[in-house]
């Protein structure tokens, strides 16, 4: 199958290669509940030595700078309580940490979550996590600028290979929260 955007060879359902997807994706992919199939999760294959995202567009397509999001793990501090959440805004963003994720989790203090925190907590590769698989009970952040896309590129769980996903069917995962102004101009 021919991929909606980027210039990948192919594109496959992700129902149909779940042995490609880190065990937390496969399971979100198999145990699909959203609006839009899960067929129209596609998975894509891509170099790991090429998963970040100005060298990525170099390789499979300019137009994926303005198609492509990134999901980061945010740890939200109060009163000695800690929670962890992703966010998922445009590549061309960055996360508003201090305004909208520290309001939307009513944090005193909010911050990327250290490396360790987000591969071991999600079990996903760092550098390729993604808003499909997370742990039960996260708030999954997602800037409506992310949701307004027919698809987005987002990774796979693991460095090689990403997920191309309509972006309304990011809006219905589990603990989504859309939020306007998540990301903010670089």
């Amino acid at each position: 199958m021919r991929a909606p955007i980027g210039d990948f060879d192919t594109a496959t359902p992700a129902p149909d290669c779940l042995d490609e997807l880190t065990a937390p994706v496969a399971d979100a992919v198999r145990h699909w509940q959203g609006a839009v199939p899960a067929d129209r999760i596609l998975y894509v294959e891509t170099e790991p030595q090429w998963a970040d995202t100005a060298v990525f567009v170099e390789h499979y397509g300019r137009d994926l700078l303005e198609r492509s999001a990134n999901c980061v793990v945010v740890a939200g501090k109060r009163a000695g309580e800690t929670t962890l959440a992703a966010c998922v805004v445009l590549s061309t963003t960055r996360v508003d940490v201090n305004g909208a994720v520290r309001r939307q989790l009513g944090a005193r203090k909010a911050s990327f979550a250290s490396m360790e925190t987000a591969t071991g907590e999600t079990g996903m590769e760092y550098g390729g996590i993604t808003p499909l698989g997370l742990p039960t009970g996260w708030p999954v952040l997602v800037d409506s600028a992310v949701v307004d896309l027919p698809y987005v590129l987002v990774g796979s769980g693991r460095r090689r290979g990403k997920l191309l996903v309509p972006g309304k069917a990011l809006a219905e995962l589990p603990g989504a929260v859309v939020l306007e102004g998540l990301g903010v101009t670089a």
